[in-house]
C-alpha cells in the first residue's frame, strides 16, 4: 500500500530513540488509523449518551448504532443488521454462546473442536463437558494444517457443532471451510468459525460459506477492542442465552449484556469504512470486496519475499505451510541460536514490534513441539506494512 495509507496512522509516524518503528505485530492487533480515532473521539465529544431516548444526543447514539451494524452485516455479507450481535471481545461472545449452546445440547452430544484454534475457540466448549456433552479434537498434521481425515473419522450423527478457525493466528494456515461446510450438512450439523485472524486479510461472506455463527473482533482490522458476533437468521432466538429481563429477549439484543461501548462502536464502523476507502464500488459491500483483494495481495507479496529470506536461511526455522497456497501473511518461526524472548529483544532494540509466544494457540503449540523450545517468534503484515518494512526486518535478522 502506498503513503497515502501510511499516512492515516499516527502511530507510524512516532520515532523511538530516533527511527521510526516497523509494526509487524498486527496479528495481536492492528495499528488504528485517524478516522477511527476521530470517530471515537467525537462520539464522546458530541454524541454521548444511552439509548432510546427523547433527545437528541440518545437518538445519535441509536442511529450510530444501528449504522455500525449495518456496516458490520456489508462486511460479512450477513442478510440483515438483525444478525450482527456485539460485545467486549470476541472470548467473552463465544463463552456466552457456548453456555447458551450447552443449554440447548443434551447428555452425550458431540462437538469437535481442533488442536489449531487459538484458546478462545477451544476454552469454551471444553468446559462444556462438565454437562456431559463429548468434546473431540482434530488433530494437525506436521507442518501446522488440519488432518481432514481425522475430521471424517470424528465426526459422526451425534456431532451437533464444529467449532473451527478460518486463519490459523500461529501457523497462518487457512482451513478448508468449504469442505467443513459440506460435511457439516452432511451429518446436521451446527458450523461455528473464528474469523478473528481471517477478517483482516480476506474478503467474508457468510452466507456462501452457509455457516451458522461466525466471531471476530475489530482490534484486528485497524478499529477498537469490540467483539462481533454473526448469527444465522433464527439460531440466536432458538436459544437461552444469560441476559436479564429487562433487556430485549430477541436477535440480535439478545446474547449483549448491559451497556455496550457505544464509542468504540463507532469506531468499528470507521474502521470498516476506511478498509472499503481503498476499494472501488457504488454500494460499501462492492468496495469491501475491492479493498480486501488489494490488501490480500499486497499483504502475500511482502509476507512471501520474508518467507523465503527466512525458509533460506540456517539462523531460523518456520513453523507452518508454504505460500504455494493460499495463506494468511502471518510467520512464525525460532533462531537455532536465541529463545523466542530473546529475538524478540534482540529485534526490540532495532525497534521492529514482534510477538514471542504461544499467542493462545497453546494446543498447536504443544502439539508442533514449539512449548518445549519457549515458543516461536511471530511477525504478520497489515495494510500499512511497506517494502522498507521488509528490507529493514531481514537485514536486522541477517545482523543477529
Amino acid at each position: 500500500m502506498n503513503s497515502t495509507i501510511r499516512n492515516q496512522f499516527p502511530s507510524l509516524q512516532r520515532t523511538h530513540q530516533g527511527k521510526p518503528l516497523t509494526f509487524l505485530d498486527g496479528p495481536a492487533g492492528t495499528q488504528v488509523p485517524d478516522k477511527v480515532i476521530d470517530a471515537i473521539s467525537n462520539y464522546y465529544r458530541m454524541s454521548n449518551a444511552n439509548l432510546h431516548g427523547a433527545f437528541i444526543t440518545t437518538q445519535e447514539t441509536d442511529e450510530m448504532m444501528l449504522a455500525t451494524r449495518d456496516a458490520c452485516a456489508a462486511f460479512l455479507n450477513a442478510p440483515s443488521q438483525k444478525n450482527i450481535s456485539f460485545g467486549h471481545n470476541m472470548t467473552s461472545m463465544n463463552i456466552k454462546l457456548s453456555r447458551a449452546i450447552g443449554r440447548y445440547l443434551q447428555a452425550g452430544d458431540e462437538i469437535l473442536i481442533t488442536q489449531l484454534d487459538h484458546e478462545s475457540n477451544r476454552g469454551p466448549w471444553l468446559r462444556l463437558a462438565e454437562l456431559g456433552i463429548i468434546i473431540k479434537e482434530i488433530a494437525i498434521t506436521e507442518n501446522g494444517k488440519l488432518d481432514y481425515e481425522d475430521f471424517k473419522e470424528k465426526i459422526s450423527t451425534k456431532t451437533k457443532l464444529v467449532a473451527m478457525g478460518m486463519a490459523s493466528n500461529y501457523t497462518g494456515t487457512v482451513n478448508d471451510v468449504a469442505f467443513a461446510r459440506k460435511i457439516t450438512h452432511n451429518y446436521g450439523a451446527w458450523l461455528l468459525l473464528d474469523a478473528v485472524h481471517y477478517a483482516p486479510h480476506f474478503s467474508i461472506d457468510v452466507q456462501a460459506i452457509g455457516c451458522d455463527f461466525l466471531l471476530c473482533s475489530a482490534y484486528k482490522f485497524y478499529g477498537p477492542h469490540i467483539g462481533v458476533l454473526y448469527s444465522k437468521t433464527g439460531l440466536l432466538d432458538m436459544l437461552d442465552t444469560d441476559r436479564l429481563r429487562t433487556a430485549y429477549q430477541h436477535a440480535p439484543y439478545k446474547i449483549e449484556t448491559g451497556t455496550l461501548n457505544h464509542a468504540a462502536l463507532a469506531g468499528v464502523k470507521a474502521s470498516i469504512e476506511f478498509m472499503a476507502s481503498t476499494g472501488e464500488g457504488d454500494k460499501l459491500r462492492d468496495k469491501l470486496i475491492r479493498a480486501l483483494a488489494g490488501i490480500e495481495a499486497h499483504e502475500r507479496e511482502l509476507a512471501k519475499e520474508l518467507y523465503e529470506f527466512l525458509n533460506g536461511s540456517e539462523k531460523y526455522e518456520l513453523v507452518g505451510p508454504s505460500f504455494n497456497g493460499k495463506r494468511a501473511p502471518t510467520l512464525s518461526f525460532y533462531s537455532t541460536d536465541y529463545s523466542a524472548d530473546e529475538l524478540c529483544r534482540k529485534l526490540a532494540a532495532e525497534n521492529i514490534c514482534a510477538w514471542s509466544g504461544h499467542f493462545y494457540a497453546i494446543r498447536a503449540s504443544e502439539r508442533l513441539g514449539m512449548q518445549e523450545k519457549g515458543g516461536v517468534t511471530r511477525m504478520g503484515l497489515s495494510i500499512y506494512s511497506s517494502q522498507e518494512d521488509i528490507n529493514q526486518t531481514i537485514d536486522v535478522l541477517k545482523s543477529i
